[in-house]
């Protein structure tokens, strides 16, 4: 076995990090002036880049959006607690990249022909132009988006702490910030201004490089995990002997029971795909059969790195730091953190540890600090897709449709900015907030954060496989089943005890607690919004046939 007990303290960074992330932040703002200049003074040209991006383009930028600092930290610290059970989450990717293939190619169809944008074009026109309709649907997309802008930030403190350790705290504004304040304020500002200069193709050259980064980094990582472990039989052997809890479902928490693993396979990838930063890269393709190929090539590519380079590295992980029990508490390894919510750092403790053990000091240096930036690539990619999304849905389907219809197509571009710039600062905040407030602690993990996120995403699935495939349901239907499902998914998280108080929710929180032990909180959701939908459309009157078959025909249009 060639991994050895060692301390990350040992273990010298210097300056070589520093020196790569510039580079790095650079070249992304370099990015940002080029798409800059580019551009055109129009909302379709900063939000969708003309409607012309290629294949690669396509392909890499859905990758990149999808793949965040969740996949890169927060399920690597699940499979670390929970050992082989959650690896089945992995049977999402192929899914998801089935969703592109048969959902995307229709949304791409439909905004060809109409002109759609978000979410909220396509489905609150299909149901009649309701106007409520829209806004229920801009508000499932930004429930999605917040959580998810926020857990990319709060990653980019937790590599700042990993890749300069030894950093003094400033003093910025009056205000002292330590080194994990440091990353989030550089991730956020960083981030917010290339998507604020170069709009959509800014975020979709970056995240090529970032996707690129992500897949390579991957790569490195599985290769360093198992040479670690002694090569690929140690590593197998290494693993095997795990305790047997960790083998085998629910885990060693109890949480993971195959129903609730199945829903969130299916639900999970089926969210992540339906949510307005996918969609609005849908509808940026060149063609449908661009994504297509896509689609082809993120059910292919994405598994096997997912597998190779997150599952294999959070189980090598788990076999060379055990997770230790404290007061009947599961506490991560002194190796990776000495807090609760830390699990989340596995694979950075093990990687900043072993690499250079490996290939030597320099090279180990040097190969860990690219590896880290490409999880801060994960996080950038999906914050500034995410950033990106928001602005283009409270802009579409708020400021142009109620506020300023008669907008220009100039003012409403930098409304647009307006909201990113806003969405930064409140993620920002909500960060700070949870860091420095032991008492504001309602969603500590990452991987809380994404399993909330998509939960609310899912809202949207009903009403988009109504209007592209079935086309059965009704207005009325679908805003009883939006409201149902977005109300349940709340009645999942802590809020509702904190707004209510603990003795008020007792008996639902129970109710909650034991549903969410057996399923996937969106496939909740989802179940009680199909129910309703379905019903209440039963009763109401549908779409006119003249609507249903203007739908029908632009979709079946070559």
């Amino acid at each position: 076995m060639l991994f050895v007990e060692t301390s990350l303290a040992t273990i010298e960074m210097g300056n070589v990090p520093l020196v790569i992330l510039g580079l790095y932040m650079v070249m992304l703002l370099a990015f940002g002036i080029i798409a800059y200049l580019r551009s055109q003074s129009s909302e379709e040209d900063f939000y969708l880049a003309g409607r012309g991006q290629g294949v690669l383009v396509t392909a890499l930028t859905i990758m990149a959006t999808m793949f965040s600092s969740a996949a890169m930290l927060g399920i690597p610290g699940l499979i670390y607690k929970d050992g082989l059970p959650f690896v089945f989450f992995a049977l999402n990717l192929p899914l998801s990249g089935a969703a592109v293939y048969v959902i995307g190619s229709r949304v791409w169809r439909l905004g060809q022909k109409r002109g759609y944008m978000t979410p909220a074009d396509l489905i609150a026109d299909y149901y009649g132009g309701s106007s409520l309709l829209r806004c229920l649907v801009a508000l499932a997309g930004t429930l999605y988006v917040i959580p998810y802008i926020v857990m990319q930030i709060k990653a980019g403190g937790y590599l700042a702490q990993r890749m300069f350790p030894r950093a003094e705290a400033i003093t910025l504004f009056g205000k002292n910030l330590a080194i994990f304040e440091m990353g989030v304020v550089a991730l956020s500002v960083l981030t917010m201004l290339y998507v604020l200069i170069g709009g959509m193709r800014s975020v979709a050259w970056t995240d090529v490089v970032q996707g690129l980064l992500l897949l390579s980094g991957m790569i490195v990582a599985g290769l360093a995990t198992v040479t670690a472990l002694g090569g690929p039989m140690s590593f197998f052997q290494e693993v095997s002997t795990l305790p047997p809890e960790a083998l085998s479902l629910p885990g060693p928490s109890g949480a993971w029971s195959p129903w609730k693993l199945m829903t969130i396979c299916m639900f999970a990838s089926l969210a992540t795909m339906i949510q307005p930063g996918q969609w609005i890269r849908y509808c940026s393709a060149k063609s449908a059969e661009t994504l297509k190929r896509s689609a082809v090539i993120f059910a292919t590519l994405l598994p096997c790195c997912f597998l190779f380079g997150v599952m294999l590295v959070a189980l090598g992980a788990r076999a060379i730091y055990p997770p230790i029990i404290e007061s009947g508490v599961m506490m991560p390894n002194p190796a990776i953190g000495t807090q609760s919510d830390e699990f989340d750092q596995v694979v950075i403790a093990l990687l900043q540890e072993h690499i250079p053990l490996l290939l030597g000091p320099a090279v180990g240096v040097v190969i860990v600090s690219l590896i880290l930036v490409a999880i801060m690539a994960a996080s950038m990619s999906t914050a500034d897709s995410n950033l990106h999304a928001l602005s283009a849905v409270l802009t579409r389907d708020i400021y142009d449709k109620f506020i300023r219809p008669k907008a220009s197509e100039r003012e409403k571009t930098w409304f647009g900015r307006a909201v990113i710039i806003v969405a930064t600062l409140l993620a920002l905040w909500l960060v700070m907030l949870g860091e420095n407030n032991p008492d504001f602690q309602p969603l500590a993990l990452i991987a809380q954060l994404m399993f909330v996120a998509m939960a609310f995403s899912c809202q949207l699935l009903p009403l988009a496989i109504d209007a592209l495939f079935i086309r059965k349901g009704t207005q009325t239907g679908a805003i009883c089943g939006i409201i149902a499902g977005i109300a349940t998914v709340f009645l999942f998280t802590p809020f509702p005890a904190l707004i209510l108080g603990d003795d008020s929710f007792s008996s639902l929180a129970q109710l909650t607690s034991t549903l969410s032990g057996l399923f996937d909180i969106g496939f909740c959701g989802f179940s009680v919004n199909t129910v309703v939908f379905a019903i209440v459309s039963n009763f109401t009157k549908p779409p006119s046939a003249e609507v249903v078959t203007a739908f029908e025909n632009d979709l079946n249009a070559p």
